[in-house]
């Protein structure tokens, strides 16, 4: 693999990950809006944005094209409408955990995301796990278990965020379209359920009329904020390895821990430490496994 493209598709994907982990403090800034109105605003400015982005980039009639095959493939369609639902139950779930003070419950469930994707990739592409990967899937498992039993609370944000990543993944996989053309059809898809969610919310309720232009710039800028991290992760995953792509991931609840922990003052308890150290075996135990194949196989 050529050193330069390497190079800058570490530097993209990095730079993507670092802007997802630092997503929450942009979220939190907005806090005093309810979650669901914030999600309507990110759904509207992020298809918005994609479209002038579509256009700026001159790909406009092959947008368009792309958009005439889906309404004639059912498969894709079907597809990209789920994937869309799912992206929106993710960001749903996210925003609401930021404002709401569970950011280490958020920054759990990406980190069992990618145990979530093997089993995905067990039961629905009927791929075999190798010892490591039980094991790994295991000691997860006993880690939102411990966790379950320690508060008993079940953490149905950690594992509605893994799992919601987890099949919008499974489909992104099936629906064979570009990450700047899926953006935006899947945001096109559920801008009007977004627009009449807006439309019906009371007048004293609704945020965008508020006086204060700083919310109404930071509610619209959530479609860049949106945008802008997929778009340079889709420009560096295509420069370097999967598996390295498996490693790099982990930047970004790294990061929402540091954040919860250090600037927003969540509670860590010896609790949250043991599921935590489960969850990290589990994840140094995959990452074993991942990058031994490869070399295996040379």
């Amino acid at each position: 693999m050529n050193a330069e493209p390497l190079k800058l598709g570490i530097f993209y994907t990095i730079s993507a990950y670092i802007l997802w982990g630092f997503l929450p403090i942009y979220w939190k800034a907005v806090d005093y809006v309810p979650a669901g109105e914030i999600l309507a605003h990110r759904i509207i400015w992020s298809f918005v944005f994609m479209l002038i982005l579509v256009m700026l980039t001159g790909n406009w009639s092959s947008f368009i094209e792309v958009c005439k095959q889906m309404l004639h493939e059912r498969k894709q369609l079907i597809g990209i409408t789920f994937a869309s639902i799912l992206i929106s139950i993710n960001w749903l779930t996210f925003i609401w955990a930021v404002n709401s003070n569970h950011v280490i419950q958020a920054s759990l469930g990406y980190y069992i995301n990618p145990l979530i994707s093997i089993l995905l990739g067990v039961i629905v592409m009927k791929e075999k796990l190798t010892r490591r990967q039980i094991l790994s899937f295991v000691l997860a498992a006993f880690g939102v278990l411990y966790l379950t039993f320690s508060f008993g609370v079940f953490p149905w944000i950690s594992l509605l965020l893994a799992f919601s990543f987890a099949f919008y993944g499974l489909l992104k996989k099936m629906v064979k379209v570009s990450a700047m053309f899926s953006l935006t059809i899947e945001t096109m898809i559920v801008t009007p359920i977004a627009l009449i969610y807006l439309f019906l919310l009371p007048e004293d309720v609704f945020s965008f009329t508020n006086p204060s232009v700083l919310t109404n710039i930071t509610l619209m800028g959530g479609g860049i904020v949106t945008a802008i991290p997929l778009l340079l992760f889709a420009i560096g995953a295509k420069h370097i390895p999967l598996s390295m792509i498996g490693f790099l991931q982990y930047f970004s609840p790294t990061i929402m821990l540091i954040l919860g922990v250090f600037l927003f003052n969540e509670t860590f308890t010896s609790a949250h430490l043991v599921a935590f150290l489960f969850i990290w075996s589990a994840l140094i135990i995959y990452m074993l496994s991942a990058y031994q194949r490869p070399i295996r196989n040379r």
